[in-house]
């Protein structure tokens, strides 16, 4: 017989959007939890999570809490819904061990990696950074700790070579939807499975500084990190100090010193990399619109043997 638990949601950005549809297609979503509305914009209009926006839509109860540690009113809030279990994804917030304790099944996570690989909050952007073919969602049982609950279910996804972190998350939100319905409607039958801490990795958050092209890198792992950090903070590299925005790379033939253009051609610039080359497609100045990397170069005086600033980690 198929189980219908009584659903509370916990997610704020689009990526969640999926699964939240998918849970209310199928059973009774009691609450809806997303962070607080956020000024966007050059206006700074108070603008609701997309999450929260849809609950909304929809017509389904509503909570925003700014703080979830010492929150009795809150923890009550989800106490009177009569949640039989609580599903969170993306939701970007640590839940204190007095809101786990609170529905029957207790809270389960959807997190976008094979666990324990890629604990953290950017598991799809460093598993393409590291060149991973084939990534996978996971359902697992939530704790205090970072991801480190018991697994409830999991499924593997390859990675399509052309893919960047925009693409991947679409399909591991729509493999997170299909997965945790089937995790909600077998929920009393399944075994939970202890994680091996030892084979964890950490996804923390990117930085700014993640998107610096390392030219000295192999032309491969220059392409991946690209792909990585494709939604945010983009590929970022720097020619006589100036920042430019760099999209459209991929690898190609060639060899010279990390940074230097080889080649300048309709389809993009072909710089050297630490082993062999990447041709860019685009380039945007700083305050500019994007523009084809060859017609950028002819305006820049820029030319075979030109070279890139090497990029180095900050001291300290």
């Amino acid at each position: 017989m198929t189980f219908a638990p009584r659903v509370a949601f916990f997610g704020s950005p689009a990526f969640a959007l999926p699964v939240l549809d998918a849970i209310r297609e199928h059973f009774e979503v009691v609450l809806v939890v997303a962070q607080p509305d956020k000024p966007v914009g050059r206006g700074l209009r108070l603008t609701p999570p997309p999450v929260a926006a849809r609950a909304a839509d929809w017509g389904l109860p509503l909570a925003q809490p700014r703080g979830l540690r010492g929150n009795a009113a809150f923890v009550q809030r989800l106490r009177d819904s009569g949640a039989d279990v609580a599903v969170t994804c993306a939701y970007g917030k640590i839940l204190p061990t007095e809101l786990l304790a609170v529905p029957r099944y207790g809270f389960l996570n959807t997190h976008t990696s094979l666990l324990p690989k890629y604990r953290g909050a950017a598991p799809i952007q460093w598993a393409l950074i590291a060149g991973e073919t084939v990534t996978g969602t996971t359902v697992m049982q939530t704790e205090e700790g970072l991801d480190t609950g018991p697994i409830l279910l999991q499924e593997e996804l390859s990675i399509a070579p052309e893919w960047t972190s925009l693409e991947l998350s679409d399909a591991l939100s729509e493999q997170a939807a299909r997965l945790v319905v089937t995790a909600l409607s077998r929920l009393p039958d399944l075994s939970p499975t202890p994680q091996d801490h030892a084979r964890a990795t950490h996804a923390p958050l990117l930085t700014k500084e993640d998107g610096f092209v390392r030219w000295t890198d192999p032309a491969p792992a220059v392409v991946n990190r690209y792909r990585g950090v494709a939604a945010w903070p983009q590929t970022t590299a720097f020619l006589r100090g100036a920042r430019l925005k760099l999209s459209g790379l991929r690898v190609a033939a060639g060899q010279g010193q990390p940074g230097e253009v080889l080649e300048v051609g309709a389809d993009g610039l072909t710089v050297a990399c630490g082993e062999g080359a990447v041709t860019v497609g685009t380039v945007q100045p700083e305050a500019r619109k994007p523009q084809p990397a060859g017609v950028w170069a002819a305006a820049a005086g820029v030319g075979r043997g030109t070279r890139f600033d090497l990029w180095e980690p900050a001291s300290g």
